[in-house]
């Protein structure tokens, strides 16, 4: 047995110091840096700066280099623009184009631009070669003369290659360039003093990011040519800074950007007229000061580093998610509310790597802890059935006979035949039989077993029928063998899956589990019996021995096939063919069970054990002798209804109709009435019958039916009745209503609303009809005008055989079954009835039920 090595316990130093050296790790690649980048870009691209409105671009582009021909152009040309731009009112123009060599035309060009007296030109620090050094490009010494300002046109790209933002200043030695965009709003050169500085050293200082308006042609844009050629505009550059330069592909500069980056990137011009936008609204992004980003860094690891040790595990992550999220929002805030840019990759990092590294420590922890428990828990008693392997043969043999039907089988040791039919020695001389093994010829099936030094041989000969290879496949599942486990004797001791999943298979073996199924087993109402893979009972509660009157000892290790058959023998199908086809089919079964005059109903479920081969069957056993003495009294009232009294009174109108035609001893008044007595007996027992039909409706007889259609059925069968009393059935509702239901007894329980409302309403009166859909229910109401119903009746007016008294006393005689059959159909249907009445005035009935489909 390996000791246990010491571990580093999960405190705040030792936390923090393993944070400390990744973080230091990480530092010596590019990644925070590109974290940092994609951060900004992100930013960026989804909340694009406003453009300012005082700043267009000229762009020398592929149209404006076909008018006017290859690069370079006559100086005269650019004077001609400046005089447009002049004329169109522009305040300020600035070149992103180089003029450093003289030319002819330097005075046609230096004149316009003394005309407008406020054009600014570019320098441009020429990168060293070879043999030159770093050095400046100012414009012709002419133009130079007449520039109102100079700004260098420099953008600074990232390690990533991607531009996003400027330096203010840049120059060599003691001079110091604005930026282009800082000189178009009137800043001249600074000259600080450096002694001791080298003067081809290029001097940077103030780099800020430039918010960008979008991608390539963001900002007001004006095609070169289109200026030259047409007249002034003023409703374009009056009082606006203008920014000339080039913008056709493959001429010029052009820079990735966080918008595009290659694919589409940006010229100088337009990047140089975004930074003006953003300078002239405050918006240009400065660095956070040296000291912001190690604070936050500091603080960050300060926080999780106290924090991680002290909390729960399951509170690592909200709190690891927090810590990110803070930083996030830090750096959020300092980029939009004071154009601050923080690095906050390093933030962010500190997080993903202390959930880990803490969660990593803990289990450290853990593992520790679980190897000391593992053996004590490992020795506690499982909550497992007795193994077929550890059996004797003739045991295994004597329930597999109870489980099965062999036609013949034989069972041999070392020493000769121990039990045998049809089956001989001879049968198996010469078959390749592995120990543990099942071999299958046919409906013959052999296996060899080995106990203690002795080696055993059965074989049986199995059903020649359906069943037979199904029982086979339930053989070869059976562990008739001890096999060694191959993890038994691994050290795993490091694997802290293997840990935990070992100390939740010792904990479910414990004898305390084990107890509690028992108890809960116990207590419940129904019988419970717990079989093992041979069908062999290992567990009956209470109710078992109760009713089987089998005392426990003997209930345990009794075939469940043999329980059963011994207290209610049957052929059809016999108790063994359905407890084996639950364990070789592994489906459930549900039997009538008769045990001394009392029914029950035997519910038959395969099981198999978590993480074993061990299966078998739990067997539900339920006291329905009431439920079944219900339905016989039912069934008694249903036949004397349909037989004793329906079947006579049928009989008896018919005998009416032969005497009203030989009325010479008998008075048509005499006949009239006893056929009226006739059929309203009849219609007793057929409105008992439909109400038992309601009573016994399942869902299994529902279909998709219209409701409309049927309240026009039902309408339509009570017409007649309507007629002979003058009285008008009005159906209003125009709108398809579907049900899921049993459309003949909805339509019966509408007639029954329908027929009360006629027979209660006087002559010449109204029954209103409404349909419609109140959100997802169908609505029917039946309204009359009729003697109305006392309040004191309406609770009990839907209960059988209730009758109003006001209705009795006017003559109107009913059954007191309809309404009761109204409100079993309604609530069949998971639907409700209900009514409202007032006595002299009327009495409406409204049905609701769902619709088929509410969302529709």
């Amino acid at each position: 047995m390996k000791r246990d090595f010491p571990i580093i316990r999960t405190t705040p130093w030792s936390l923090g110091l393993v944070l400390l050296v990744l973080l230091l790790l990480v530092q010596t690649s590019t990644l925070p840096d590109r974290l940092d980048n994609w951060l900004f870009d992100a930013y960026l691209v989804n909340h694009p700066a406003t453009p300012a409105n005082d700043v267009v671009v000229v762009a020398i582009d592929e149209i404006s280099l076909g008018h006017l021909g290859r690069w370079p152009w006559p100086r005269s040309i650019h004077a001609q623009l400046i005089d447009k731009l002049q004329a169109a009112g522009a305040r300020t123009i600035v070149f992103d184009v180089l003029f450093p060599e003289p030319s002819p035309q330097d005075p046609i060009l230096a004149g316009a631009m003394a005309r407008h007296g406020n054009v600014v030109l570019p320098v441009h620090l020429a990168e060293p070669g070879p043999r030159q050094l770093l050095t400046e490009q100012l414009p012709a010494p002419q133009l130079l003369a007449q520039a109102a300002r100079l700004g260098h046109a420099h953008v600074e790209l990232d390690a990533d290659g991607v531009a996003r933002g400027i330096y203010l200043f840049n120059g060599l030695g003691d001079t110091q360039w604005p930026s282009l965009a800082l000189a178009a709003r009137g800043e001249r050169p600074r000259h600080p003093s450096r002694d001791g500085l080298a003067p081809y050293t290029n001097v940077r200082e103030q780099y800020r990011a430039v918010p960008l308006a979008g991608g390539a042609g963001s900002l007001p844009t004006v095609s070169y040519v289109q200026v030259l050629n047409q007249p002034p505009m003023p409703e374009w550059f009056q009082g606006k800074t203008v920014f000339v330069g080039a913008t056709a592909a493959g001429f010029g500069d052009v820079l990735p950007t966080p918008f595009s980056g290659l694919r589409r990137p940006m010229s100088g011009v337009e990047f140089h007229a975004n930074a003006y936008s953003a300078l002239s609204q405050d918006r240009l992004i400065r660095p956070a000061p040296p000291w912001a980003p190690p604070l936050l860094y500091a603080a960050c690891l300060a926080v999780l580093s106290l924090l991680l040790p002290r909390i729960r595990p399951s509170l690592a992550f909200p709190l690891c998610l927090g810590v990110g999220g803070l930083a996030l929002a830090l750096y959020l805030a300092a980029l939009v509310l004071f154009q601050l840019w923080l690095p906050v990759a390093n933030a962010l990092l500190i997080p993903l790597f202390a959930l880990p590294v803490s969660s990593g420590l803990r289990l450290a922890q853990t593992n520790r802890f679980l190897n000391r428990q593992l053996d004590e828990l490992a020795r506690t008693p499982q909550v497992t059935l007795p193994s077929p392997a550890h059996r004797h043969p003739w045991q295994l043999l004597e329930q597999i006979q109870a489980l099965v039907p062999l036609t013949g089988w034989l069972l041999t040791d070392d020493t000769g035949v121990v039990s045998a039919r049809v089956l001989g020695p001879a049968d198996i001389e010469g078959l390749p039989l592995s120990p543990g093994r099942w071999l299958h010829q046919d409906n013959r099936s052999f296996i060899r077993l080995t106990r203690g030094h002795k080696t055993y041989t059965l074989g049986l000969i199995l059903p020649d029928d359906l069943s037979r290879e199904a029982i086979q496949q339930y053989l070869r599942r059976l562990r008739l063998e001890e096999r060694q486990d191959p993890s038994l004797g691994s050290d795993t001791r490091e694997n802290i899956s293997a840990r935990i999943e070992r100390l939740k298979a010792a904990t479910q073996r414990m004898e305390r589990m084990q107890q509690f199924i028992r108890l809960s087993f116990e207590r419940m109402p129904d019988g419970i019996i717990v079989t093992d893979e041979l069908g062999v009972i290992r567990f009956a509660n209470g109710h078992i021995e109760e009713w089987f009157h089998e005392p426990m000892p003997s209930l345990t290790g009794l075939p469940l096939a043999r329980l059963l058959e011994g207290h209610d023998p049957r052929e059809t199908p016999p108790w063994h063919e359905t407890v084996s086809d639950t364990l070789t089919l592994h489906q459930s079964r549900t039997v009538d069970l008769r045990i001394r005059d009392k029914d029950f109903l035997i519910h038959f479920a395969p099981f198999r054990l978590p993480d074993t081969e061990q299966h078998g069957i739990i067997a539900n056993i339920s006291d329905i002798s009431e439920l079944r003495e219900q339905q016989r009294q039912h069934r008694e009232a249903i036949d004397f209804i349909s037989h004793d009294v329906r079947s006579p009174l049928v009989s008896q109108l018919a005998l009416i109709e032969q005497l009203k035609r030989d009325p010479a001893n008998i008075e048509p008044e005499q006949l009239e009435q006893l056929g009226r007595l006739a059929r309203r007996s009849y219609h007793l027992a057929e409105e008992f019958v439909q109400l038992a039909r309601a009573e016994q409706l399942t869902e299994t007889r529902f279909y998709e039916c219209e409701f409309l259609a049927i309240v026009e059925n039902a309408r339509d069968s009570v017409s007649e009745q309507a007629i002979e009393k003058n009285i008008q059935l009005k159906l209003h509702g125009l709108e398809d209503l579907w049900l899921r239901g049993n459309p003949e007894l909805l339509e019966r329980a509408v007639i029954n609303l329908l027929t009360n409302a006629v027979q209660y309403s006087p002559e010449g009166t109204t029954v209103n009809i409404q349909v419609y859909r109140a959100g997802h229910l169908a609505c029917l109401t039946v309204s009359d005008e009729g003697m109305g119903i006392d309040p004191e009746e309406l609770p009990y007016l839907f209960d059988r055989y209730q009758r109003q008294k006001r209705s009795e006393l006017a003559g109107i005689h009913g059954t007191g079954l309809g309404l009761s059959f109204v409100k079993t159909v309604t609530e069949k249907h998971r639907g409700e009835i209900s009514v409202t009445s007032v006595p002299g005035q009327g009495t409406s009935f409204t049905m609701k039920l769902p619709v088929a489909d509410p969302m529709a």
